[in-house]
């Protein structure tokens, strides 16, 4: 049987290059790119959530939450953390 060869142009093999790239990553388990920065994201607007509420005597970010507040700041932080035990 003959085999045909598709000559790639230096486009198309660049495109190539990125798709084989983008599967090695995933079958290595590596997080995508995005994964850190929302990690971190989270915790840290879950911080500045909970330092606001305190250093505004609970008039911000939510003055009607009340101490929920620091419910909602500690949720993002949580979620962060959580991101951590996924992150490769």
């Amino acid at each position: 049987m003959a085999e045909t060869t598709k000559k790639l142009t230096p486009r198309e093999r660049k495109k190539a290059d990125k798709r084989a790239a983008r599967t090695a990553a995933r079958a290595s388990g590596a997080n995508p790119r995005w994964f850190v920065p929302v990690m971190v994201g989270l915790m840290l607007i879950g911080l500045v959530w909970v330092v606001t509420y305190y250093l505004t005597q609970a008039r911000f970010p939510v003055e009607a939450w009340g101490n929920w507040n620091l419910g909602a700041g500690f949720g993002f932080i949580v979620a962060g953390f959580l991101m951590t035990t996924r992150w490769r």
